[in-house]
């Protein structure tokens, strides 16, 4: 039997603090909980009320590469589809690359799916709903 684990919280390296935290913030509605402006040591902590969810750190330049090892895409989990719709809303204001135009259904019919785009720095992100099997 295995040790039962879950994300404590996911941190990114990014160009340009300001610009990631305005971003994650506009598209994800999470709230700075604790921020850095000392220099070469410039961060930000986001989440949702005491909950830290992700880490952005300045310390990084160029464009996120998908074909290095590391990180394939970020997905963030929201209440149901028309909380995914609104991600692409707001996704769609900001101008950011989407990968796929609009929500991609994980099935035919199904009332979830996920919409996937990049934040400024090009790392691959996804919002998306999943219904379980009673549909809920």
């Amino acid at each position: 039997m295995g040790v039962e684990v879950q994300t404590g919280h996911v941190g990114l390296n990014v160009t340009d603090l300001s610009r990631s935290v305005r971003f994650y913030s506009e598209v994800f509605g999470l709230e700075v909980l604790k921020e850095s402006d000392t220099a070469g040591r410039r961060f930000a902590f986001l989440g949702a009320g005491t909950k830290t969810v992700l880490t952005l750190w300045q310390q990084s330049e160029g464009r996120f590469n998908a074909g290095a090892p590391g990180l394939h895409h970020l997905s963030f989990r929201v209440e149901d589809i028309n909380a995914v719709k609104e991600i692409e809303r707001k996704v769609r204001e900001t101008g950011a690359h989407l990968i796929y135009d609009g929500v991609v259904p994980h099935a035919e019919g199904a009332d979830s799916g996920g919409l996937f785009f990049e934040d400024p720095d090009g790392t691959r992100l996804e919002g998306f709903v999943r219904a379980d099997r009673d549909g809920k």
